[in-house]
């Protein structure tokens, strides 16, 4: 069974322009500083640019990238008023990503394996809003008509159990759970398991959000795709690594820490509304080829978006009047 529902409409486009609000008007206000008096786009222009894009959390690589491609169409045209660079940049951000072919996620989609539910493990570090983005998936999930199943694979805090309790009951949806301190392992075969009696279409499983160290946490993530596999031999379906958007520069050495871990096959990044720094889904977007498969910008749950390219860097570069 294959499921699809476009989700992107002109209420998603508001609620995005207001989530980046912030992040547009201080890269604006950065870049207005850097062409002050400038006529051009010249070398001391470029220089500028660079730094306000690294202030903007875009990451240096990235940025380094951007840079190179506008030094091209300068070389090319010759001459680029300096009234035109966010214009241009607009243009050579959304042809780099373009060119990046790592997924573009339009849609709400997956095929529902013909032997059970579409697995999703969810991961991430504590603290980034995974277990509030698994209540805020089940949540639009259920309104489509998905029979959807929690599992409460973090059996390390308390809290995170409790926490995806309280969406369970609110949403409709039920949830495998184990004492504290049980193995997650265990948690996730008992997950799958009942899923698969229940006809469920999609599971959604919690897991620890400990970094102790990389070779823990690979053993552990390895261990509970094992067993999963025991119930269903090609689950997990997708690994979504959740990263919280409003801590810069620290999501890429999550990102990074999480994909030398396990194979990570989404992400999603939270909290983007109330910061300046949205320039991280740009960079994460195009240093790690793994698709952004939602994006934060807001407490609602459907603040949860499917990330556009096209509409994320059309908000980005929407001038606040």
């Amino acid at each position: 069974m294959s499921w699809f529902k476009k989700v992107f409409n002109k209420e998603s486009k508001e609620t995005l322009d207001k989530g980046l609000e912030k992040s547009s008007q201080s890269f604006f206000d950065k870049m207005s500083r850097a062409v002050v008096g400038k006529s051009k786009v010249d070398e001391e222009v470029l220089d500028e640019l660079e730094e306000v894009l690294i202030a903007s959390d875009v990451g240096v690589p990235t940025t380094i990238k951007i840079i190179e491609r506008i030094e091209q169409r300068v070389e090319r045209d010759k001459y680029i008023n300096s009234s035109e660079l966010d214009r241009i940049l607009r243009e050579e951000i959304m042809g780099m990503l373009a060119e990046n072919q790592n997924g573009e996620v339009e849609n709400m989609r997956f095929d529902k394996p013909a032997d059970g539910p579409y697995v999703i493990m969810v991961v991430g570090v504590n603290g980034v809003g995974k277990t509030t983005t698994i209540g805020k998936l089940a949540q639009q999930f259920r309104r489509e008509g998905l029979h959807v199943v929690l599992g409460a694979g973090d059996t390390f805090r308390a809290a995170a159990v409790d926490q995806l309790d309280i969406w369970a009951r609110r949403v409709g949806v039920p949830i495998v759970k184990q004492k504290m301190g049980s193995d997650p392992a265990s948690v996730a075969f008992d997950t799958v398991q009942s899923a698969k009696a229940q006809g469920a279409d999609v599971v959604l499983l919690d897991t620890a959000g400990r970094l102790h160290n990389k070779i823990n946490l690979m053993n552990e993530l390895t261990k509970i795709k094992k067993v999963m596999q025991k119930v269903m031999p090609d689950a997990p379906h997708e690994v979504m690594l959740v990263l919280d958007g409003s801590t810069g520069q620290n999501a890429f050495e999550q990102a990074k820490q999480f994909t030398q871990a396990t194979e990570v096959t989404s992400l999603a990044i939270t909290k983007l509304d109330g910061t300046a720094k949205g320039g991280v889904v740009l960079g994460i977007s195009d240093q790690f080829k793994i698709p952004v498969k939602y994006i934060g910008v807001g407490e609602g749950v459907n603040d949860l978006q499917v990330f556009n390219k096209a509409e994320f860097v059309d908000s980005f570069f929407k001038k606040n009047q």
